[in-house]
């Protein structure tokens, strides 16, 4: 079967070597007709921030960096971007007058690629055109134009993270000002009702029981200190009433009535008693001195001596120590009521300050869970504060960071240059289909004419048909004369397509010459 195909191509070399003849033929007009596009390409490198902002950048770090990419590349080939472009650089000229403006700019971007590398932070931005000379300066702009999107995006998301950031902030400071406010007047109104003043407030009772106590304790005591005060001066009373029911008649007489001079005496006697127990400036003490210059000016200046008996003199002395003692007894139960009054007035006023302090202890539970319940969510407003806060900081670092260009940023490693051949078409690519397509075009024809071919080139193939073996076979004999004919049209069209051949060889090496085909 092998060698019958084999047989069937040689035996049609010359429709074979005519297809692929014209096939190149055909590719290599092809290759001409079309027009020859260059492509130039700039290199940029990403280069990270020396300068950390932290969770503020507007990349969040190398994860970001690819969704930045790919929002920056709809940027640069955005409608206004490429539409500026093509106005200053004067492409696609015979398009803008036919097509509208949406196809030309889609053109465009066909025309254009941005691919980042799979290592390194390295991107390329390439463009293809007819003109090399506009290839290579538009590829520059659209390296340029990528780089300021850059910075503009970055520094446009820090503005917005940091204006967000602000307003945020506002709002959890008003928030949390009017929570304050609202614990700060609760606490203000219920201060001594409130939990952490319930020791204090415990101590304060325990001090005013303690102190009520020790005012009864007192009052009872000034009672009873009245009470011996009374008895005594009773005693003082009676006794007195008894010595002079026992004094002679005559000493009675020549007692009364009381003299300037005895009354001096008298209380001159009573100062001296008195200063053996208040100082000078007791009231009593200086009431008495005072009664003394008077009667002094009434009797004379200096001592005033009376003359009197033995007897008389130390009856007059006992009746004067019996009315001073009378005296100082009526002067202590005087002082005795005025401190128990002023002992029952202050213990008046500690039962209501008791009932009080009892008010407060009794309401802190109650207070206690008000005040959790207004106070539950003010940690996290404080907190959320507080982050806010830490965030707005570094918004603005990262906004003045993008604003100064000391962020990330893109910078051209390699910029575009003159391409000096064409990168379409590829003349090798269409010389290999033409050959393809020559080959299998002519192979194909080859089998179809065999499979249209009914003659039987075969034994077998007669005796399959028949049905009847085959005794003996009698080969074709050719004439000399038709020997001849074959040999010549072999020998023309070994001639001709050889011929052909290097003329299409030459060709093709003359125009890679002057630089009409570029492989």
């Amino acid at each position: 079967m092998i060698k019958k195909y084999v047989d069937l191509v040689i035996h049609r070399w010359r429709l074979i070597s005519i297809s692929l003849l014209v096939g190149l033929t055909i590719g290599l007009g092809y290759y001409f007709s079309l027009p020859k596009t260059y492509q130039s390409t700039a290199l940029l490198s990403y280069e990270q921030q020396q300068i950390n902002p932290a969770k503020m950048d507007p990349e969040q770090g190398r994860s970001r960096l690819q969704e930045s990419l790919a929002t920056l590349k709809e940027l640069v080939t955005s409608r206004n971007s490429l539409e500026k472009v093509i106005v200053q650089f004067s492409l696609y000229e015979e398009a803008r007058k036919k097509l509208p403006i949406e196809d030309v700019i889609e053109t465009m971007r066909k025309d254009i690629s941005i691919t980042p590398s799979n290592k390194g932070d390295i991107f390329s931005v390439s463009y293809q055109g007819l003109d090399p000379q506009k290839v290579m300066k538009v590829t520059n702009a659209l390296a340029s134009l990528f780089i300021e999107e850059n910075l503009k995006y970055r520094e446009e998301r820090a503005t917005e993270t940091s204006r967000y950031t602000e307003s945020e902030l506002a709002m959890a400071k008003k928030v949390l000002d009017e929570k304050e406010q609202q614990m700060r007047d609760y606490k203000l109104k219920y201060f001594n009702e409130m939990p952490d003043q319930r020791q204090s407030n415990l101590a304060q009772l325990q001090a005013l029981i303690q102190q009520n106590q020790g005012i009864q304790n007192s009052i009872q005591e000034l009672e009873r200190t009245k009470v011996m005060a009374q008895e005594q001066a009773s005693m003082q009373q009676r006794l007195a009433a008894m010595r002079m029911s026992s004094e002679p008649i005559a000493n009675q007489a020549a007692r009364l009535p009381e003299t300037d001079a005895e009354r001096l005496q008298r209380m001159r006697l009573y100062l001296e008693n008195l200063q053996g127990k208040y100082t000078d400036k007791h009231p009593e003490v200086r009431r008495t001195k005072q009664l003394i210059e008077q009667l002094e000016q009434k009797v004379g200046k200096g001592p005033t001596s009376v003359q009197q008996g033995p007897a008389s003199a130390s009856s007059n002395r006992a009746a004067i120590a019996a009315g001073l003692e009378s005296q100082r007894l009526q002067v202590q139960l005087k002082q005795i009521d005025l401190n128990i009054s002023q002992l029952r007035e202050e213990l008046a006023t500690i039962p209501p300050q008791i009932a009080k302090y009892q008010r407060y202890i009794e309401a802190a539970p109650i207070r206690e869970a008000e005040w959790n319940g207004l106070t539950r969510d003010y940690n996290e407003l404080r907190r959320h504060y507080d982050q806010l806060v830490a965030q707005n900081l570094q918004a603005q670092s990262a906004e003045n960071l993008e604003r100064n260009q000391k962020g990330s940023k893109f910078k051209i490693v390699d910029s575009a240059r003159l391409p000096e051949k064409p990168s379409k078409p590829n003349f090798l690519k269409i010389f290999l289909v033409a050959i393809a397509v020559s080959l299998g075009l002519s192979v194909g024809s080859v089998f179809v004419l065999d499979f249209i071919d009914t003659s039987f080139k075969d034994v077998g193939d007669l005796e399959e048909y028949i049905g009847v073996p085959v005794v003996c076979a009698i080969p074709y004999i050719e004439k000399e004369t038709e020997k001849r004919k074959e040999q010549l049209v072999f020998r023309v069209s070994v001639a001709a397509v050889s011929a052909y051949g290097i003329f299409l060889v030459g060709a093709i090496a003359y125009f890679w010459i002057k630089g009409l085909i570029i492989i």
